[in-house]
């Protein structure tokens, strides 16, 4: 039986344009037929969608606008059979992205986040959710920092992303990384830095059981703290690439299906490395994901 998790982060509306390439030139207007695109998305409906398309049933949780964008999150949420019962209506506005990205896989990302990060989540609604999970995925936005110790004491294990990293100590993400059980983050804000040592140094901070750093073209590199050891998974390319915004989601995603459907971290992160390279022959980030059953027969089929 599929477990059951609460994924608890950000839904915007996005907005992505394909463009030939950066640095993009100034000009007046263009006339981009068919490579505008809006729909859903934010970190914690790709996860929330990608998991649930996996097979595992999700209560989510979150806030949108009480705006004219609030019913086609709801309708989407409904859609996909998703509840949009912990999806409150708190905010003035929804928040929103706009998303431009190159043939060469290039894109670069503006996010409004609104309202939302001054703005608390309804701590007993909360807590309605969490009680019917076994595993909370909490991303790192800023209203989940005072819930990560209602998570802790549940005893449920926590599973979090803080995307691109530049610090170890970094002030944002401290608390997100203290509390994680799996650890996921961008190789981006390396700027150099071995990767191995610098998952290291979180290691020794925060005892986190797992940390997987995604490395775009590189893959993905893990370390095991039951096992003290590293592992690489190699970057396969499955499809052809149309947009890699929302790999790191997917890897996320598929990694904890791998994870608690199989019991084993390094078969996990191989199946969610498939994932991730099938996920990014779709424009959007909310899109191009597998089930289970298409998992497995991709796994099979690519060794």
């Amino acid at each position: 039986m599929a477990t059951e998790i609460m994924v608890s982060g950000l839904i915007n509306i996005e907005t992505t344009l394909a463009i030939d390439g950066f640095p993009l030139n100034y000009f007046p207007v263009t006339y981009a037929f068919d490579r505008i695109n809006t729909t859903v998305s934010g970190v914690g409906y790709n996860v929330a969608k990608a998991l649930h398309t996996l097979g595992h049933p999700v209560e989510m949780v979150s806030m949108i606008g009480n705006d004219v964008n609030a019913p086609i999150v709801e309708t989407e949420l409904k859609q996909l059979g998703i509840s949009h019962h912990g999806v409150c209506r708190t905010l003035v506005q929804t928040p929103t992205s706009v998303i431009l990205y190159a043939p060469d896989g290039q894109r670069q990302i503006h996010v409004d986040l609104k309202q939302i990060q001054e703005t608390e989540f309804d701590s007993q609604l909360f807590d309605e959710k969490l009680r019917r999970c076994q595993l909370a995925v909490m991303c790192n936005i800023n209203y989940n920092r005072a819930l990560l110790a209602e998570v802790k004491a549940s005893g449920r294990p926590i599973a979090t992303d803080v995307h691109v990293l530049a610090d170890p100590d970094d002030d944002y993400n401290r608390d997100f990384m203290a509390a994680a059980d799996i650890l996921f983050l961008s190789d981006e804000g390396l700027h150099g830095r071995e990767p191995a040592a610098f998952i290291g140094e979180l290691y020794q901070r925060y005892h986190n059981q797992i940390i997987v750093m995604g490395r775009g073209r590189e893959g993905a590199l893990m370390f095991v703290a039951e096992d003290s050891q590293f592992y690489h998974a190699p970057a396969i390319t499955t499809r052809p690439i149309i947009n890699t915004v929302g790999a790191g989601d997917a890897l996320f995603s598929a990694f904890v299906h791998g994870w608690l459907s199989l019991g084993n971290p390094y078969q996990a992160l191989q199946q969610a490395v498939r994932f991730a390279s099938w996920k990014i022959g779709e424009k959007g980030a909310a899109e191009g994901f597998l089930n289970a059953k298409q998992l497995d027969e991709l796994s099979q089929t690519t060794r």
